[in-house]
């Protein structure tokens, strides 16, 4: 749906000048921007494209002289990537979803459902169900008995959500997501070879055979106000107590949260991120794609982790980490450095040896 270029501005929190009536349709780049599109020129080096497109308005850096780049309206931003976060909320229609409940819909006659919530096809709600006002659930999600939604959720094709799991306001699941499975949790009835190498961190006194017996999930998922979590993500329920997610953390696709494991407020754990059971993770941590993390440990407050980090022991506060196992951030860099050197300091170690051997022969003569 068109807006005006106030409207638009008024959603960036920006200062806007020129034809305020303009109506934008969509955004798009520089110079490919038709007359009813917006475009996104706020980083100083694509304001020459403008030229090569045909906008009307631009969303351009500070202090910028729109007029001097044939535009007729321009709004002025400070932080580019915070001013496409407002764009595109502006513009995302967010999924269809008819208002109401739809017929194919499987709801449990003890179900709740808020005020104003939508339901797609093939949704099942179990038994003491409780789903927010404005939800809006897409098709093939399935939410078990006594599970709580807050308002204004949005959660899409495929999610499951398992028993009991209570989830705060403005919620989002993409697609598949799957909160509250069974926690991988297994005990052999002797000393499993697991146990023993933990001690021993590697030595075995005897390989003989064990056999598994199951744990049961007792517990939950609780997760705060304000949660995104990502395709295909799972978080595990709690064996006793529940598996928990901070208000604001966002899951990218393919996370995985073991049993019992608490995350704190605020986080940000990119894709294919594994964080095994009972860790505790703190405030404003942020985990790079591919990080792995140890069980059992504990992660402090404003920790930022490399992309491939693997995580076997606890890590202070404010503490920026890369590597496997993880180090400080500069001693893995200059590790990375030396190891690049190697190729070069093996030639000239060659070439000490090359003199110290003709040295040696030489005095051997005189």
């Amino acid at each position: 749906m068109a807006q005006s270029l106030e409207t638009i501005a008024k959603a960036l929190e920006a200062r806007v000048a020129g034809d305020l009536s303009i109506m934008i349709a969509s955004a798009s780049e520089p110079h490919t921007a038709a007359p009813d599109q917006i475009a996104l020129a706020m980083d100083p080096k694509y304001l020459d494209k403008i030229r090569e497109g045909r906008a009307r308005a631009a969303i351009v850096p500070e202090g910028t002289d729109w007029r001097g780049l044939g535009l007729e309206g321009a709004i002025f931003v400070t932080r580019p990537r915070l001013a496409m976060a407002g764009l595109s909320k502006a513009f995302d229609p967010g999924p269809e979803i008819a208002p109401g409940i739809h017929p194919s819909a499987v709801i449990d006659p003890s179900a709740e459902i808020g005020i104003g919530a939508a339901i797609g096809p093939f949704v099942t709600i179990g038994a003491g169900v409780r789903i927010g006002a404005r939800a809006r659930i897409a098709s093939h999600v399935s939410v078990a008995e006594g599970a709580r939604v807050g308002d204004d959720a949005m959660i899409l094709q495929g999610v499951r959500i398992g028993a009991r799991v209570v989830i705060g306001d403005r919620f989002i699941a993409q697609p598949n997501a799957v909160i509250g499975a069974d926690g991988f949790s297994f005990v052999t009835p002797e000393k499993s070879g697991v146990e023993e190498i933990r001690q021993t961190l590697g030595k075995r006194e005897e390989i003989r055979e064990q056999h598994w017996t199951r744990i049961h999930s007792l517990g939950t998922v609780e997760i705060g106000d304000d949660v995104e979590v990502g395709a295909n993500a799972t978080i595990d329920r709690g064996t006793v107590r529940a598996t928990s997610v901070g208000r604001g953390t966002k899951l990218d696709n393919m996370v995985h949260l073991g049993h019992n494991v608490q995350v704190g407020e605020d986080c940000l754990l990119c894709g294919q991120v594994g964080v095994a059971g009972s860790t505790r993770i703190g405030n404003r941590v942020v985990l790079a794609g591919k990080c792995g993390v140890s069980d059992n440990i504990f992660i402090g407050d404003d920790v930022i982790a490399g992309g491939g980090t693997n995580i076997y022991s606890n890590v202070p506060n404010g503490r920026v980490i890369w590597g496997s196992p993880a180090v400080k951030m500069e001693t893995q860099v200059e590790a990375q450095k030396n190891i690049r050197r190697l190729g070069r300091l093996f030639t000239q170690v060659a070439e000490l040896r090359e003199t110290v051997t003709r040295l040696a022969q030489k005095g051997d003569t005189e």
